[in-house]
């Protein structure tokens, strides 16, 4: 059970600003915009070397990312082209 202590520091922490995972979002969804695949593109040392699983797993969450993934799928679709072979 959490305190209240625990409970507001955890919401102090979701509202700061983690500039390690701004770069790396901006980073991943450059990356795919130049035509990287995300997947390749968040295995990268740049984003593994500066990421926990954690903290990777809410940098998926972000909005430019989702955003990033459906522009790779839409050209995959596009281009027919959908990677089962790698």
């Amino acid at each position: 059970m959490s305190t209240f202590t625990e409970k507001l520091q955890a919401f102090m922490d979701d509202l700061a600003t983690d500039p390690v995972e701004k770069h790396v979002v901006e980073y991943v969804i450059r990356e795919v915009h130049n035509g990287r695949r995300l997947s390749d593109a968040l295995h990268d040392p740049y984003v593994r070397n500066r990421l926990s699983d954690e903290k990777l797993g809410k940098v998926l969450e972000e909005p430019g990312i989702v955003a990033a993934l459906e522009q790779e799928l839409a050209s995959a679709f596009e281009k027919r082209e959908f990677g089962f072979l790698d």
